[in-house]
């Protein structure tokens, strides 16, 4: 009936109108409404998984909690370490009992323990980790760990000892063998040794995700400082980072195609724990930033990175221990690793030296500085490191 088209027609004209009126009406809004920038997270709790390049991401909170003035949860006395591998309980951090839960910041290695860190940590606290490929993981903790590992010691290699663990790894040294076998979830605070159980893994792979904001990924290191940058609403400057803790080339043993599929069954725990979490990160990024963007801002993160290389750096790259001139700055050294550190240009003004020193400073030496700085009345940690004058001199960045 061609009247009942007419009216139909009007009738959909007319209801078009109006949806683009009304769209127009909440774009107006939106465009006179005053934007809100998100605030800044200040209270943040960072698990400090190992051979994860959690060292880097030490450094970026040691950093931002000088910029901004903030307290950092410190090892008491001359630990350097929240009583690992214990777990954490509360009086490991210096001067709990007097502080409670005043703390800013929380970043040293420690085994997860939510309610020990809830007594510590601010209500409002944002708790993130990070994690890496555990094929990756488990060659670096071998090479790292040689001497200490009693699992590692006697085997000629990585490869020979994924061959056959059983034969090097015994149950009654798991507190040394940690390292071995699924250090990762050792580290949330979970029996590494556990059997692999479907059940199990999804409640424990469930409570990590009730007790953690964020789970970033090593293995996508740049990506994972951009999309802690967005979720923390913190600059870019924020996340800059000079990798620390790495070590040299030809100290990486290549691992057989055989062996790598071992470490997934040897280290089943951990694998399913990073493809979880891998997944997780993957989507985080694509509902909140979107691939487009991430890859906009991780080249803007790499250029500056690269700058502040260029001011900072005598050699524009990180340097073999035997090659670190300030020994200073020379980072702990461990098993058949070669860890490499940084050497600074000589002729920084006082301002820029200071940043540069930050950006490079290794774990031990900026905890002992920090510990200085936030309880100067107490004794002054004595680090492991082979530096004859580094207790009287160390030309770091002296205490304001």
């Amino acid at each position: 009936n061609p009247l009942k088209l007419f009216f139909l027609s009007r009738h959909i004209k007319c209801f078009i109108i109006f949806c683009l009126c009304l769209g127009l009406i909440f774009l107006h809004k939106e465009l006179l409404m005053p934007y809100k920038p998100c605030r800044a997270k200040t209270n943040v709790m960072f698990l400090k998984t190992h051979k994860t390049a959690s060292s880097t991401v030490l450094n970026i909170m040691f950093r931002f909690a000088e910029r901004y003035n903030l307290t950092v949860a410190l090892p008491a006395d001359q630990l350097v370490h929240l009583g690992y591998p214990k777990t954490f309980l509360a009086h490991f951090v210096e001067e709990f009992e007097a502080i409670g839960q005043n703390y800013n910041i929380m970043c040293n290695h420690l085994r997860f323990n939510p309610s020990e860190v809830k007594k510590v940590m601010a209500a409002n606290t944002f708790y993130f980790s990070i994690l890496r490929n555990p094929i990756r993981l488990l060659e670096s903790s071998y090479v790292y760990y040689k001497d200490n590992v009693p699992a590692f010691r006697f085997s000629k290699d990585v490869n020979e000892f994924l061959a056959s663990p059983m034969k090097y790894y015994h149950l009654e040294h798991y507190k040394k063998n940690m390292y071995a076998r699924n250090i990762m979830w050792f580290d949330f605070g979970y029996d590494n040794n556990a059997e692999d159980n479907k059940k199990y893994i999804q409640a424990v792979l469930k409570e990590i995700e009730q007790n953690f904001h964020l789970i970033l990924i090593s293995d996508y290191f740049d990506e994972s400082m951009i999309l802690l940058k967005h979720t923390l609403c913190w600059d870019l400057d924020d996340v800059i980072y000079f990798k620390l803790n790495s070590r040299s080339q030809d100290t990486v043993q290549t691992l057989t195609p055989e062996s790598e599929e071992r470490i997934k069954v040897w280290c089943s725990l951990d694998w399913k724990l990073y493809l979880h979490f891998n997944q997780s990160f993957w989507r985080r990024i694509e509902e909140t930033i979107g691939l487009k963007e991430l890859e906009k801002e991780v080249n803007r993160l790499r250029t500056r990175q690269k700058e502040l290389m260029d001011t900072c750096l005598l050699d524009q790259e990180a340097v073999g221990k035997d090659d670190i001139k300030n020994k200073a700055f020379l980072p702990y050294q461990s098993g058949d690793a070669n860890i490499l550190g940084y050497n600074l240009k000589q002729d920084l003004d006082n301002m820029t030296l200071r940043t540069c020193q930050k950006m490079v400073m290794p774990e031990l030496q900026y905890t002992s500085y920090l510990y200085t700085v936030q309880h100067p009345h107490k004794k002054r940690k004595i680090l492991p490191l082979p530096l004859a004058s580094f207790q009287e001199k160390t030309q770091l960045p002296t205490p304001n």
